[in-house]
């Protein structure tokens, strides 16, 4: 463990920016993004496809290769960025670890579940054959796999799913890192494995104190586990707040759309879904104002000149009650020229 406490950040991210080159230009993918996860707690990024949620992930664990990340990434104050591939090879699985979306791809074919954890672990341990296969079928019973020591000799095919899964988190954990990156980990899953899943990460950060950063389109998958929710558009940061506040009152006008496209419960069994219009916008031509104003009811019902506010200032997140928010025309907001 690090020297942080459970009140300071493990991780913190600021003015994080990643750009890829492309033939048709740089696209930024994610642009000036700040945010910060404590031990023990979890965080929830949240956005559409395309909204930059997945490739700030990759940038905290170093694996983008061709693109151009700036700004601080710092794990237990450790700058990370600028790290030598070899230096970042020695914290992930150590000191941050991975889960991602598939793992059937993510693990390997022709060796059984038991020799890749085992082999994880020696890799930062230099730990013995022996003492390897020992930790694997721990981790595996850990996980809540049955008969862990006939499985871990069993291949990756031979699981569903969901346990494919629990072997992913088996071996994330195996080197007991303090950050755990969860990145769309029950996407692929029916809704009963994808509530045993989350229900074991949960347990298992209240026992080993993790810092959690969940990435996930599912608002209902951050309200089951997260404390606090990042929601992102267009690479940037539209709205921040504690997980009962953002759905009790949420500031931003993507973040209300995104709720209301949830089904609820008091609806009837004609009620249409009520989607977001419009489409995300292009990062290779973004917009020099608020990415989402063409989407946008609040900035649709507004007058010509908040209108052309929205449509020429990029707004800045702020504080906002109880909210971080990025948005000319939230509720209390002053509009331009303050007389709102």
């Amino acid at each position: 463990m690090g020297a942080t406490t459970r009140d300071q950040p493990l991780l913190s991210v600021t003015d994080l920016t990643v750009t890829f080159p492309t033939r048709r230009g740089p696209v930024r993918a994610v642009d000036s993004l700040g945010f910060s996860v404590r031990r023990g707690q979890t965080l929830g990024i949240v956005g559409e496809s395309g909204s930059g949620k997945s490739v700030t992930s990759m940038a905290v664990m170093g694996l983008h290769t061709g693109a151009e990340v700036t700004g601080s990434i710092a794990l237990d104050g450790r700058e990370l960025t600028g790290l030598s591939e070899r230096e970042l090879g020695r914290l992930r699985g150590r000191r941050m670890a991975m889960i991602f979306q598939d793992p059937l791809s993510s693990l390997h074919p022709f060796y059984t579940v038991g020799e890749q954890i085992a082999e994880h672990h020696r890799v930062h341990f230099g730990s013995r054959r022996a003492a390897a296969r020992r930790k694997a079928v721990e981790m595996l019973g850990e996980v809540g796999i049955p008969e862990p020591a006939r499985r871990a000799g069993e291949y990756p095919h031979q699981f569903s799913g969901g346990m494919r899964q629990r072997v992913m988190i088996a071996m994330a954990l195996a080197c007991e890192p303090d950050l755990l990156i969860a990145d769309e980990p029950t996407t692929a899953l029916d809704v009963t494995v994808q509530a045993q899943i989350l229900e074991l990460i949960a347990r298992l950060q209240q026992e080993r104190g993790l810092a959690v950063v969940l990435i996930t389109h599912d608002l209902g998958v951050v309200a089951r586990v997260a404390q606090e929710v990042l929601v992102m558009y267009g690479g940037r940061a539209a709205e921040q707040a504690a997980v009962d506040e953002l759905f009790a009152d949420p500031a931003h006008p993507y973040t209300r759309g995104l709720l209301d496209s949830l089904p609820r419960l008091d609806d009837s069994d004609e009620a249409p879904l009520r989607a977001i219009p419009g489409s995300p916008p292009s990062l290779l031509a973004p917009a020099p104002g608020c990415a989402f104003a063409p989407r946008c009811p609040r900035a649709a019902a507004a007058t010509p000149d908040e209108r052309e506010h929205c449509a020429q200032a990029r707004p800045e997140l702020r504080a906002l009650r109880t909210h971080l928010v990025a948005c000319h025309l939230s509720p209390h907001s002053p509009a331009p020229g303050g007389t709102r």
